[in-house]
């Protein structure tokens, strides 16, 4: 698993200190090209609109969960859980 973000990086490493979070974090601040890759970008307001992406071992996506509850890696760690399973 890893955090995309628009955030630049001292602000994901507060945020990593912070959450104690279990996965790397990486900025997309300077091109936000992956947010736009990804059809999250709000450009009127230049940050991604939130989202969780699964994507499988093809490259698939197999799950999006967008919203407040995207913020929240649990329901993307249980999304992967179930891949894993298949």
């Amino acid at each position: 698993m890893v955090g995309i973000s628009t955030d630049n990086l001292p602000t994901l490493s507060h945020w990593a200190k912070e959450l104690n979070l279990g996965f790397p974090l990486a900025s997309d601040f300077s091109q936000r090209s992956v947010a736009t890759l990804y059809g999250v970008l709000n450009k009127e307001f230049g940050f991604a609109n939130r989202a969780s992406f699964v994507i499988d071992a093809e490259g698939k996506i197999q799950h999006i969960e967008e919203g407040n509850s995207a913020v929240n890696p649990d329901g993307t760690a249980v999304a992967c859980s179930r891949i894993h399973k298949k």
